[in-house]
């Protein structure tokens, strides 16, 4: 499993190491053990500080296919148990969850910005997360990874990884239907679509004190603050850093929604790439900049300070800045019909990717006929039964070679001018979708396991809207040079009233805001300064 090829990089990885790192193994027998062992030596060989051990009294783990990760005090040589443990094989899109727990074990700092590690570092309830998740699906990592983070900053916390396709016995017994999935305390924490920052916001809810203390520090006011790390945002940060600016990007992820694109094909210069690889080489171009980064946590509120403004986040921190570029995307439309909120994770999807395998073997729907919804369709047709393709309109709005392959797959078959009207559930299950035949009136039921909803996005602004005008879809209305209503405040990307929703055009988007944002402060941020000051002597006399 563990290639020459992944040992050389694996090699290079490991001289990073300070501490020396163990993989704990529990006695026991399963028919995956002498796999994971030989995965977990096949990657202890790069290094003298990697060893894996098997100790019989270890009563710390789930299963024989369980192990955790130990390290050593480098001032008391004391053996730590760092908190971290994967139940399975982490392969797959776990495979640098896996790594980077190994690397931030051995002593490489935890990459959570300062002020999201003051907050974690202030719970003192003990916490296990346990996150089951799908070797395929390309959103867990963000959990896995944000969670073993926790885990190594405060001692109170603790994270599992637990791969539902080797514990099918313990999703059963917990109703899962969709990753990641995560428990807190052995309770329900978050399910379905999750992101690290859901996880944040969710935490502070349960235990608001956390974000009521003072940051340790507070950040210098910003140029430019971009709320968003798609490729607007990530965009907008480079050229405004460029520009020798003081910049701040926050982002509940890295990546946004094209984190959840598998296959991109028309990004000019890259023949093909997909979302997640993207997404990182994104994300690494921007840390070659001066970029303070806010991640895993949202933008609460928006404020003015005068000219300034006050930008609030769930972690409790306010950032003062003059200009703010909005990046934050979009995310999947729902339907808005009876049956699809309740059965969020028992059913109903929005991520064919992370929850088709979920479906092995049984019936699903996919409702939306466009190239998300036609794509999602082509995709589970190799795992499930059979898939119905549920389109409101007469005929599909996908490209012309998609819906070429949906007609000529056997399993996918394709329901036009219908309107979705409820999704029954049974025994906490879903059974079936009604759908309308908009033709003749008549209502269908179709009986299934699964529904995936890809109907298109909604703009993410609502934080933002009691300060700028939108449109009635809630896209910000901006000009040619990206600004909005409001002086100062800038925006870019799928957010936008601006068409054509894809990934290149929404990257030139970010780096028009970003010049449009510096051709502010060069320009006009002194006369709102001197404006505003104005205004206040007048209230004043």
């Amino acid at each position: 499993m563990i290639t020459d090829d992944i040992k050389k990089a694996l090699k290079a990885y490991t001289e990073k190491l300070e501490q020396p790192v163990s993989f704990v193994l529990a006695e026991g027998e399963h028919e995956k053990r002498d796999e994971l062992v030989a995965f977990l030596e096949g990657i202890a060989t790069v290094s003298d500080k990697l060893k894996v051990e098997v100790r019989t009294e270890e009563n710390k783990l789930r299963s024989p296919i369980s192990f955790l990760l130990e390290t050593v005090d480098a001032e008391t040589g004391e053996t730590i148990d760092t908190g971290i443990r994967f139940s399975g094989i982490p392969s797959g899109h776990e495979f640098n969850s896996l790594v980077l727990a190994m690397l931030q074990s051995g002593g490489l700092k935890p990459n959570l910005d300062d002020s999201l590690s003051s907050l974690i570092k202030r719970v003192d309830a003990k916490l296990h997360f346990e996150v089951f998740v799908s070797l395929s699906c390309h959103n867990c990592p963000d959990i896995v990874q944000a969670v073993n983070q926790f885990a190594l900053i405060n001692n109170n916390i603790s994270s599992e990884m637990i791969d539902g396709g080797l514990f099918q016995t313990l999703i059963e017994d917990r109703d899962i239907q969709g990753v990641p999935t995560v428990y807190l305390n052995g309770e329900l924490f978050a399910s379905g679509k999750v992101e690290a920052g859901t996880l944040v916001e969710n935490l502070i809810k349960r235990y608001p004190d956390l974000n009521r203390a003072a940051p340790e520090k507070s950040l210098p006011l910003q140029d430019v603050t971009v709320i968003g790390g798609g490729p607007a945002g990530i965009s907008a940060a480079i050229y405004s850093a460029r520009k020798g600016l003081n910049v701040t990007l926050i982002a509940d992820r890295i990546g946004g929604q094209v984190k959840d694109t598998m296959d991109i094909e028309n990004l000019i210069s890259v023949q093909k790439t997909t979302g997640p690889e993207l997404s990182g080489a994104m994300y690494q171009h921007m840390n070659d900049y001066e970029v303070t980064k806010r991640e895993h946590v949202k933008v609460e509120q928006v404020s003015t300070e005068g000219v300034n403004k006050l930008v609030k986040l769930s972690s409790g921190e306010e950032i003062r800045t003059k200009t703010i570029i909005v990046a934050t995307g979009a995310r999947w439309r729902e339907l808005g019909i009876p049956g699809e909120k309740e059965n969020i994770g028992n059913g109903v999807a929005y991520c064919p990717h992370c929850d088709g395998p979920f479906f092995k073997g049984k019936d699903v729907a996919v409702v939306g006929g466009g190239n998300s919804g036609i794509e999602a369709a082509l995709d589970l047709a190799g795992i499930v039964k059979s898939v119905t393709v549920i389109e409101y309109g007469a005929e599909l709005k996908a490209d012309k070679v998609l819906v070429d392959k949906a007609v000529a797959t056997k399993n996918v078959s394709i329901i036009k001018n219908a309107e979705s009207k409820s999704i029954t559930a049974t025994n906490g299950k879903v059974s079936s979708i009604e759908y309308k035949d908009r033709t003749s009136g008549d209502v269908h039921s179709v009986p299934l396991a699964g529904i995936f909803v890809q109907i298109g996005l909604v703009p993410n602004s609502q934080f933002i809207a009691d300060k700028v005008e939108t449109t009635r879809f809630g896209e910000i209305i901006i000009d040619e040079k990206s600004r909005s209503s409001e002086s100062g405040i800038f925006a870019a990307g799928d957010v936008t009233t601006v068409p054509h929703k894809q990934i290149i055009v929404a990257m030139g988007e970010g780096a028009k805001a970003s010049l449009s944002a510096f051709e502010y402060l060069l320009t006009q941020y002194s006369e709102d300064e001197n404006s505003g000051q104005k205004e206040e002597e007048r209230s004043a006399a």
